[in-house]
């Protein structure tokens, strides 16, 4: 099985977990609501994995805030 078919499967079954942890009485804005909160969570752990980070003082100074 290629990593993406995997991944996908992975993806699928995460949301399904998601989706069975929430109250019978949700609406689909609280679905929709955790399903992008996990995506921006998972991106944001890749980001820190691959490198991609800034320091507080480097947005800070960014922002004209320093």
């Amino acid at each position: 099985m290629s990593t993406a078919i995997a991944k996908r499967k992975s993806v699928k079954a995460e949301a399904l977990k998601l989706v069975r942890g929430l109250p019978e009485s949700s609406t689909w804005d609280d679905i929709m609501y955790r399903i992008y909160v996990r995506q921006k969570i998972e991106s944001g752990l890749s980001d820190i994995r691959r490198g991609r980070v800034h320091s507080h003082a480097s947005i800070r100074k960014e922002l004209g805030l320093s």
